[in-house]
């Protein structure tokens, strides 16, 4: 990917060479260059026109009202007729005015519509409507006129009182309703015109595909973060709460949690620098207060802090606090040693690794120290051998993806030297991507988990093992269905005279598309497994083709590349399967919910009948109680599960997958006591079994029993 980049710095010199010098960017010149860049550097080439202008506008007013609820039709209208064939020229003359008005306008509804919710909230509501109210709004038409828009409105704030005395608060309803929608009011009113164009810039990148955005400064230095799994900070996760950044969260060894000063639930009303005067944060965008706590490592930042446990309100106190990076270790990949006990008496050690994103520390790529996922994951795998496992399973599932380098990497680890994917530009040039290493860190039974969240990078590491005849792929009907590449151009760097640097944001942008080595495209179908299993995640909604303007599916040629000889028993794995989902309640519980929830989705319609209500809730209630009765009855299958992670992968004893699962169940029973909206008297949910995971490890189980060879094959003979 970044072979790319003298190509757009050749483009940018071409384009804004003649622009004065300014200490900061102007947003018209910034629409300026992400216009041109689209047209010259996507991957469709599309011009900007009339009818992407058309598009345009019909996408952004969707962007601020998503569930067509404040603006009308006549509103709509209206701006048809002014915009609808003018925001192309607008965006290449660099003119932000129009984003600006339409912003505007929402916000003027918006804010008249919270004052008629309140004033509705005054009167009564009897709950024994025979009426319904529409969930999701965004494939309807908008309301007409005002008078439309009120009927909803009344419909939907009645469901909001309703669902409210059906909770189990004893808070009062039209309090929390109210607090709701004052929070709303905040939020809005806390934008700014760089918001507004941050939210027009992504809505014209989402025209031509739905993996392109514009980023605001803050946005990348996140996607930096969110890529080598550090930051420079305070370790601590903040919320906005009436006004105040509110700590939710302390990172375990954080500078925060080490100084023993701050709490859970305190609230910061003020940032200073050092020995610098304090900034009021208070009604200050949480980004913003964000922002200026984070900064250089061993530098000071002082918080002026209400603290959660203080009786006088009035009470303020200073804490002063050393930054330090931070790891994000919750995003790395870590591993689980099974244990599971076989009929004679014997045991399989399985391994299971899990992978929720492809990260890597590209600024720092090729360092010793540089976050890498590869790395990483061969740690892990190096201590499942020493503990002598029999099979392996890498669980993708939710792993959005991330760095193509490091599905690459990932890929050798487990094949010879060879092709993983290809990908193709604009002018057609394909560009085969290689594993150069012949060595393999696992040639053993190996199984690739995915679902419908499995996406790109994670789509790449599957089709490859899949093509190569490596892995077998168990999961949802497909994956995702990514199969696009992005480069991120930071907005500063194409714009030197101007003098941004990063404040200008970056451009996520839609270059290349990915092909498997085999020839097919992995863009809106996905994955298909080898053997699929039923899951709450396999749903037409989740998915590319779910997404506005995705790319097409195309294929190229194939590319040689040597399969790996074994034997992977599909047809035998496919029947035992097969037989075991048949006979299994779980399996047949993800069935019921999953036509209950598409069930749900197509009438898209709730009861205004409080009893009605009740009585659903009640039925939901019997059959939750139904399950957990017949859970209770079954046999605790005897597993141990002990859990690795990078911290723990040199330690000589591992700890009981149980014992973490009781310390972070109480984590987040702390963290939800701090959380008023969410904690009011919830029971603790009951544990979920994870059918998947569980017939996962019956099927590897098998996989490891059929590859020893004809004698165990034949005492199990394929169905």
């Amino acid at each position: 990917m970044k072979s790319y980049r003298p190509i757009v710095w050749s483009l940018a010199v071409a384009l804004f060479c003649t622009v004065p010098a300014s200490a900061e960017p102007e947003p018209g010149q910034v629409m300026i260059s992400v216009g041109r860049l689209l047209e010259q550097g996507h991957y469709s080439r599309r011009k900007i026109d009339d009818k992407l202008s058309k598009e345009l506008l019909k996408s952004y007013l969707e962007a601020l009202d998503y569930n067509h609820l404040f603006f009308t039709q006549k509103d709509v209208d209206a701006l048809a007729k002014k915009y609808e064939t003018t925001l192309d020229d607008d965006i290449l003359l660099g003119n932000p005015d129009p984003a600006y008005a339409i912003y505007d306008l929402y916000k003027k509804r918006l804010t008249e519509r919270i004052a008629k919710v309140k004033e509705l909230l005054k009167g009564t509501f009897d709950l024994k409507d025979s009426g319904t109210v529409e969930i999701n709004r965004q494939k309807a038409a908008w309301p007409a006129d005002e008078t439309a828009a009120d009927e909803i409105w009344r419909a939907r704030v009645e469901n909001e009182v309703l669902a409210e005395n059906l909770g189990k608060t004893e808070k009062n309803p039209i309090e929390r309703i109210t607090k709701r929608y004052d929070r709303l009011a905040r939020s809005i009113n806390e934008q700014t015109k760089d918001d507004m164009v941050k939210i027009f810039l992504s809505t014209l990148a989402q025209t031509y595909d739905p993996h392109s955005e514009y980023l605001s400064k803050s946005e990348l230095e996140n996607f930096a973060i969110n890529m080598r799994l550090a930051l420079v900070g305070i370790g601590a996760v903040l919320q906005s709460d009436e006004g105040y950044a509110k700590i939710m969260e302390l990172v375990p060894g954080g500078p925060a949690s080490r100084s023993g000063e701050i709490k859970v639930g305190d609230r910061i009303s003020g940032v200073a620098q050092g020995d610098k005067e304090f900034v009021d944060t208070v009604d200050m965008k949480l980004d913003k207060v964000v922002e200026m706590i984070r900064g250089k490592k061993d530098t000071v930042v002082r918080l002026r802090v209400l603290p959660v446990n203080a009786t006088d309100p009035g009470v303020r106190k200073v804490v002063e606090i050393k930054r330090d990076e931070i790891k994000l270790k919750e995003q790395e990949a870590r591993a689980e040693l099974i244990e599971r006990p076989l009929p004679d008496g014997t045991t399989h050690r399985l391994g299971w690794i899990i992978l929720p994103s492809f990260y890597a520390d590209m600024e720092h790529s090729g360092s010793a120290t540089a976050k890498s996922t590869t790395k990483d994951v061969l740690a892990l795998l190096n201590r499942l051998k020493q503990e002598n496992i029999t099979g392996l399973v890498v669980d993708l599932r939710r792993d959005g993806g991330g760095a193509l380098d490091e599905a690459v990497n990932l890929t050798g680890l487990f094949v010879k030297r060879g092709p993983v994917v290809q990908a193709k530009d604009s002018n057609g040039n394909i560009h085969v991507s290689r594993d150069r290493d012949s060595t393999i860190a696992w040639d053993g039974p190996l199984m690739v988990l995915t679902n419908r969240l499995s996406a790109s990078a994670s789509e790449i590491f599957a089709a490859a093992l899949q093509d190569y005849g490596r892995a077998v792929i168990v999961g949802d009907s497909s994956t995702f269905g990514k199969g696009t590449v992005q480069n991120m151009i930071e907005i500063g760097r194409v714009m030197p005279f101007l003098g941004g640097g990063n404040q200008a944001g970056a451009l996520k942008l839609t270059i290349q598309k990915f092909y498997r080595i085999a020839g097919g495209s992995t863009q809106l179908k996905g994955v298909l497994p080898d053997v699929k299993l039923p899951s709450p995640t396999d749903h037409p909604e989740i998915g590319e083709g779910a997404l506005k303007a995705p790319l097409v599916y195309d294929t190229v040629d194939p590319v040689p590349f040597e399969r790996w000889n074994g034997n992977l028993f599909k047809p035998e794995l496919v029947a035992r399967s097969g037989a075991r989902i048949a006979a299994d309640p779980e399996f047949r519980y993800i069935m019921e919910d999953t036509e209950l929830v598409s069930k749900r989705l197509a009438e898209n319609r709730l009861s205004l009948n409080i009893d009605k209500r009740k009585a659903e809730i009640d039925e939901e209630k019997a059959r939750k109680e139904a399950r957990k009765t017949a859970r209770a009855q079954v046999k605790p299958a005897g597993e141990k599960r002990f859990v690795i992670t990078l911290d723990s992968v040199s330690s000589p004893t591992l700890q009981l997958a149980e014992e973490k699962e009781k310390q972070d169940a109480e984590v987040r029973k702390q963290r939800a006591k701090q959380d008023d909206d969410d904690s009011d008297d919830d029971e603790a949910p009951e544990k979920l079994v994870d059918a998947i995971r569980i017939e996962t490890l019956n099927i590897l189980n098998d996989l490891v029993e059929l590859s020893r060879g004809p004698k165990t094959a034949a005492a199990t003979p394929a169905k």
